[in-house]
């Protein structure tokens, strides 16, 4: 029987070793392939390694689990995306289906939902765990009543614009930003620029606040 190739991207060691101790007691055709402590190894690992589903943080260094499923997916659409986060609000819900992925559980349901959750997304159907369930449908009743319409508001930021924020939010130079982004530092200041214009912020700690609420990094 062909094995199930689960890739972790978590840059916490101890939920890795938790998820990969529920996989290898649950199924004996899964098998945790390889693991990656930030966004941008996991993009890495997943083309190498060539996964079936991939186990996803959200809040990661370098590279969130937003920008690092875009990739993975453009990379490799094939690939299924599990993301595993303790963020729940409505609005990264919608980030997260905007990125590709194809399930959403909090780490709080991890023990009731992760096995379930990983069988779905392996035939290639969402799953959400029902707290995030209730967050969007919450959401949508409210919005009704209000009259609102039910569009998902997209982000104001491109892909490319989040990772620069990020890394900026991380402490990082122009010049580091460019040698990660493999980009100059004029486009590195240009981006900069824009950001800063489309969010009407004005310092270096503006955006920070901006990556914290938005959890594209850890405060």
């Amino acid at each position: 029987m062909k094995k199930t190739r689960i890739l972790l991207v978590d840059d916490h060691q101890v939920v890795r070793r938790g998820v990969a101790g529920v996989i290898g007691d649950s199924r004996s055709e899964w098998e945790v392939c390889g693991e990656a402590s930030t966004g941008r190894e996991g993009v890495n690992a997943a083309a190498s390694l060539k996964p079936d589903i991939v186990v996803m943080d959200i809040s990661m260094p370098d590279m969130n689990g937003l920008e690092a499923t875009r990739e993975i997916l453009k990379n490799d659409p094939s690939v299924e995306v599990l993301i595993l986060s303790m963020h729940e609000s409505e609005e990264m819900v919608h980030d997260v289906l905007g990125a590709g992925a194809r399930g959403y559980i909090l780490k709080q349901d991890a023990g009731m939902d992760l096995v379930t959750a990983l069988e779905t997304v392996r035939q290639h159907k969402p799953f959400f765990t029902g707290s995030v369930s209730q967050i969007v449908l919450s959401g949508y009743l409210s919005r009704a009543s209000a009259g609102a319409p039910g569009e998902v508001c997209c982000s104001r930021l491109t892909p490319r614009e989040r990772q620069v924020v990020q890394l900026v939010a991380e402490s990082k130079s122009n010049k580091e930003v460019a040698a990660i982004l493999h980009i100059s530092v004029k486009t590195v200041e240009a981006h900069r620029a824009r950001i800063m214009e489309k969010l009407d912020v004005h310092s270096v700690t503006d955006l920070v606040r901006y990556a914290i609420r938005n959890n594209l990094v850890e405060c």
